[in-house]
């Protein structure tokens, strides 16, 4: 059993989320609407990931780095930081680009 690839999810999300800190993009701009965002967002994709799963589409390879902990059977530990990563991810960089826009469209 290897923490390693939890362990580097876990520090990305700390830096988007320093990131996101930082800026106040996302988390710090309405905690509450970006729990339910996240909340939702993950739902959907565990929702998708569950129906791969069902179908026999998605299937959990051995890994060395891999901690072995299943939330479901064919559904690592590691797939809910995932989705949970990448949903923060998404919203950092659609609303960093966001502001980054209207700030470029805001100069003369």
């Amino acid at each position: 059993m290897s923490f390693a690839y939890l362990a580097v999810l876990l520090f990305s999300a700390a830096g988007v989320l320093l990131l996101d800190a930082r800026h106040r993009l996302f988390c710090w701009r309405s905690p509450r609407r970006a729990a339910a965002v996240l909340a939702v967002g993950t739902a959907f994709f565990l929702a998708w990931d569950l129906a791969g799963i069902g179908l026999g589409v998605f299937f959990h390879g051995t890994g060395q780095y891999m901690t072995g902990l299943m939330l479901a059977p064919e559904l690592p530990l590691e797939e809910l930081v995932f989705l949970l990563f990448l949903c923060e991810l998404t919203m950092v960089l659609v609303l960093g680009a966001q502001r980054v826009l209207e700030r470029a469209e805001a100069r003369p």
